[in-house]
């Protein structure tokens, strides 16, 4: 398994995975460890396109993913996929379109489950009356990304 980092307006991304595909992406507050040289082959395009996004240059990824999830898990982390750059979605529509609204916690429990932080976009999910609940990068990262895509942050990034 080959790791990169990269550092962003909202901290430093840690990635992980291989030739099959990202495993990880997570955000700390951590630096980017002293000890790390270089992006393993593997990750480059990976580390790129979150470059991309964060320059204002990219708005969907088109990379190989193999996250590590139960099959429930699995289906909202797909289902995630679809809910377009700039766009929210509440948990309550997420669930009606996996095809069961009773299902809503166990959604809302398989979203901040999601070991691919950004690229499958988990921040695009709030609540059915418009709020930020719920993030494990912390609801302000939410509130930033979800701004930065709706344009609200252009020009401020860095």
């Amino acid at each position: 398994m080959s790791v990169a980092y990269l550092q962003t307006p909202l901290g430093t991304a840690y990635i992980e995975g291989d030739a099959d595909g990202l495993q990880i992406v997570s955000i700390t507050n951590d630096t980017i460890p002293s000890d790390f040289v270089s992006i393993p082959e593997d990750l480059a395009i990976g580390v790129q396109q979150l470059a991309d996004y964060f320059s204002g240059k990219r708005t969907v990824f088109d990379l190989k993913l193999n996250p590590k999830g139960t099959d429930f898990q699995k289906r909202v982390w797909e289902e995630l996929l679809n809910v377009p750059f700039g766009r929210t979605m509440s948990y309550l529509e997420l669930s009606r379109r996996l095809g069961d609204e009773k299902a809503i916690r166990a959604v809302a429990a398989s979203n901040g489950k999601n070991p691919i932080w950004l690229i499958v976009p988990c921040h695009r999910i709030i609540g059915s009356d418009g709020s930020l609940t719920g993030y494990a990068g912390g609801l302000w990262r939410k509130k930033w990304l979800i701004e930065f895509e709706k344009g609200g942050l252009q020009g401020s990034l860095f």
